[in-house]
């Protein structure tokens, strides 16, 4: 009996450039050369969902990692040099964030120190619900000029929030570029001080280290891999206060990408209709032959009744009467959308993030404990008048828009009947009175989008912006072309004539000049400074504790894909340690090696390095055939951590290059090696391999042979105990489970295989025979996994019952 059970084997149209298994479901993600990003099930290898590349984001991906809830995947880009946040459960993109320099490798982890003080933070972290409403899901998009989103996005984004216990996002790239990323949205510490690029990383849970793999240049310019330990003792020692710190800055985050979809939607409402009349009325001026002005000509059909060819062509030929009607009421529910997207979204949001830095402030002002940490009450105070003045400026728009919708509908409504007379068609009674107030209104409205024509010619290209509301949502510098009419403003004139009050940090400044993205703008570059003062501070602190150059890289390896080589790297949480296995096949093919360092790198541990010997490694053969083979030698093309005391590694023939094992490795022999290695400082480890203590492994029936597959590469999940088989060719991939083994009988497979197409066919139903939902599966699938181990171990703890384990995991599943 094969160990392992197969579930699944496909052969994949494009090359696989990474893939990770979810540390909480059975799916795997993975990234191909053509930019896709495809979500599979380890059922039949089923996909679930594809996300394809955008010219929004990129289309070279370079790195995935899974946030540690398996609800966000995180994946880099180098066309684009971005890291994008995208939710698992609908593959949409939730969050996009620049970065200096091109992302090579990145690991996520969950803190899982308990700290009392944490405990009582845990428990009021809801506690800026009682004081703030609920922010209002976004109205479905228009045309969604930013594509990335689409409908209904207040809800995800506030996904990415997650849970609150604290999780790292680690990035690390060329040039020794690190950064650190609290719960994936707050950058945290920029490391400098690390040389090479970047292979692989791994934060402890503890967050007393963060273990590096780089490939550096040594002096005679040969590249070199090394190991390096960098101590991250500040996060782990103000643990407490870099969670308030880090979850305050994501709600923060999270709010300014609410309010930045907010106002996409306002300019959707807007560019697509209002711009229509200063289209037309600037084309109408442009070829028009007459020496007089436009608003003399709409003057003189308000006074007299009687209009130019020119204008009387443009209202009948251009606009007509139905167009004429049509607009005013598009525009009329243009300005309502606008309208209760400021009330309910900006207006609302504004108010959550004054919450939130009024908090952030007065930990600022708490040195004991957060000055270490690089808070900068000077700093989040600007943020806090940022904001208010963004918040001023949104209520200046409110205004502007109930100005203007009362003098577009008494202007609509005139011109409407204007045009009517124009036909000799019948005018209705009701449209035919104008009062005097009504004239005001027309004749305000003409005055102010139609006068200095000539200086608004020269300064934007066109003769006048007939549209007021439009100027507040472009994304320009510029000052606004008709900015609000503050004479006779009580409130304005008793500051301009007060001393004390003219110059007070108590009072927001409004810049009534600009628009509301520029405030906007000015409000996100202040929230920035506060973000990255402490990013400075904490990375200033991470010191270099480890630099161990390990091996040259061989030339055999110049064309493998650099996100699937050794070494891998692994955290033991429980035992608060660093392993590293590698190989180094130009030294001894036949060895894997095997570095473990305390996540304290203050803390000694012994037999720091072993080697394992992959020569002798099948026993208890059952048949002749196996037992001509248990000294074979082999080595080793892949090895990955499957769980604390087990590898899960590919192996190669030495003698048959074709022949590929698939094994599991335990640990627990190794690590029982009582010879201590010394290292030399001054040598690479490649130069004293032969001093490295070196175990013989025995194997009992925890291997198989994977029969007609060049398979190189393995990407395991120990949790949810599975492994994907990747060839050389990266696009034949077997998926196993790992903890069964496969019946050889003819019967037993024709019951497993009707058992898995029951289970398939029941997940489909489950799922809407669709590609488009992971949740409910995810979770039955963590219930079934809990009933099905306390069955297992019920029933292998009853010797009387002889049920094959194989059976009833079969279907279990």
């Amino acid at each position: 009996m094969p160990a392992f059970r197969q579930v699944g084997e496909k052969q994949l149209p494009n090359p696989v450039l990474c893939m990770a298994w979810s540390p909480k479901r059975d799916l795997i993600a993975l990234a191909n050369t053509t930019g896709e990003l495809l979500l599979h099930r380890l059922a039949s290898f089923q996909r679930v969902w594809c996300l394809p590349p955008s010219e929004y984001t990129g289309k070279e991906i370079t790195a995935l990692a899974w946030r540690p809830d398996g609800k966000i995947l995180a994946f880099s880009l180098g066309d684009t040099k971005q890291v994008v946040l995208c939710g698992v459960e609908k593959a949409e993109i939730l969050h996009v964030f620049p970065m200096q320099n091109l992302v090579t490798c990145m690991h996520w982890t969950e803190v899982i120190e308990e700290n009392s003080a944490l405990s009582s933070f845990y428990n009021s972290e809801d506690e800026s619900k009682l004081f703030l409403p609920k922010l209002p899901t976004l109205p479905k998009s228009y045309s969604t000029t930013s594509k990335i989103f689409s409908e209904e996005k207040s809800d995800e984004i506030m996904n990415l929030l997650g849970e609150v216990r604290l999780n790292i996002l680690v990035l690390g790239g060329d040039a020794g570029f690190v950064e650190l990323y609290a719960y994936g949205m707050y950058k945290i510490a920029t490391v400098t001080g690390v040389s090479g690029t970047c292979r692989s990383l791994s934060m402890s849970s503890d967050l007393k280290s963060l273990s590096v793999i780089a490939e550096v240049r040594s002096a005679d310019n040969n590249p070199e891999i090394c190991y390096i330990q960098l101590d991250t003792g500040l996060l782990s020692d103000c643990l407490p206060e870099v969670t308030r710190m880090a979850r305050k800055f994501t709600h923060i985050s999270t709010l300014l990408q609410y309010l930045h979809l907010s106002l996409n939607c306002m300019c959707e409402a807007w560019e697509d209709i209002l711009m229509q009349m200063d289209l037309r009325l600037t084309k109408f001026v442009q070829e028009k032959n007459t020496s007089t002005q436009v608003q003399d000509e709409f003057l003189e059909l308000l006074l007299w009744g009687q209009s130019s060819p020119e204008l009387q062509a443009l209202l009948m030929n251009q606009l007509t009467v139905k167009g004429l009607k049509k607009l005013g009421q598009s525009i009329e529910s243009s300005y309502s959308s606008i309208q209760k997207l400021v009330i309910s979204h900006l207006q609302s949001g504004s108010e959550a993030l004054l919450y939130h830095l009024s908090e952030v402030k007065g930990m600022s002002l708490w040195k004991q404990r957060f000055e270490a940490l690089g808070l900068d009450s000077g700093a989040i105070e600007g943020a806090i008048t940022a904001v208010g003045s963004f918040s001023l400026k949104a209520n200046e728009l409110l205004q502007v828009i109930d100005k203007s919708m009362k003098n577009f509908k008494a202007f609509f409504r005139w011109l409407y009947v204007a045009m009517l007379r124009m036909c000799e068609e019948h005018v209705p009674p009701e449209l035919n009175k104008m009062t005097q107030k009504d004239i005001a209104f027309v004749a305000d409205f003409l005055s102010e989008h139609f006068s200095e024509n000539e200086e608004l010619f020269d300064r934007k290209g066109k003769y006048f912006n007939v549209e007021r509301v439009g100027q507040y949502l472009k994304d320009e510098d510029e000052d606004l072309v008709s900015p609000p009419n503050t004479k006779g403003n009580q409130w304005l004139r008793f500051l301009q004539e007060s001393t004390h009050l003219k110059e007070s940090p108590l009072l927001f400044p409004s810049y009534p000049q600009k628009s509301l993205h520029f405030v906007k703008r000015m409000m996100e570059n202040a929230i920035d400074q506060c973000l990255q003062k402490p990013a400075e501070v904490i990375g200033k602190s991470v010191k270099q504790a480890v630099f161990l150059p390990l091996y040259t890289v061989p030339e055999s390896s110049e064309n493998t894909p650099r996100l699937f080589e050794l070494p891998s790297l692994w955290n033991d949480k429980k035992g608060k340690k660093h392993y590293v296995v590698f190989c180094m096949p130009e030294i001894s093919p036949s060895k894997l090696y095997l570095l473990r360092k305390g996540t304290d790198p203050n803390r000694h541990i012994p037999n720091s390095v072993i080697s394992v010997d992959l020569s002798h490694h099948l026993d208890n053969a059952e048949d002749e055939n196996a037992a001509a083979q248990s000294h074979y030698i082999y080595s080793c093309l892949d090895a990955r951590f499957y769980d604390d005391d087990m590898l899960t590694v590919v192996l190669q023939g030495a003698e048959d290059s074709s022949r590929r094992v698939l094994a599991q490795l335990p640990l627990t022999s190794t690590l029982s090696c009582e010879t201590e290695f010394n290292w030399e400082p001054n040598l690479r480890l490649d130069q004293q391999s032969g001093a490295i203590p070196c175990q013989g492994l025995v194997l009992g029936n925890q291997w198989r042979e994977l029969e007609n597959m060049k398979a190189q590469f393995v990407a395991v999940n120990g949790i949810r105990k599975v492994a994907c088989v990747l060839s050389d060719n990266l696009r034949h991939i077997r998926v196993f489970e790992m903890d069964v083994e496969d019946e050889d009988d003819e019967g037993a497979d024709s019951q497993n295989a009707s058992a898995d197409q029951d289970g398939l066919e029941t997940t489909m139903s489950s799922q809407g025979q669709g590609e488009d939902s992971v949740d409910a599966e995810g979770k039955a699938g963590e219930q079934g996994e809990e009933g099905f181990q306390k069955a297992v171990e019920h029933l292998e703890s009853d010797e009387a019952l002889n049920f094959p384990k194989t059976d009833t995991r079969k279907h279990a599943t």
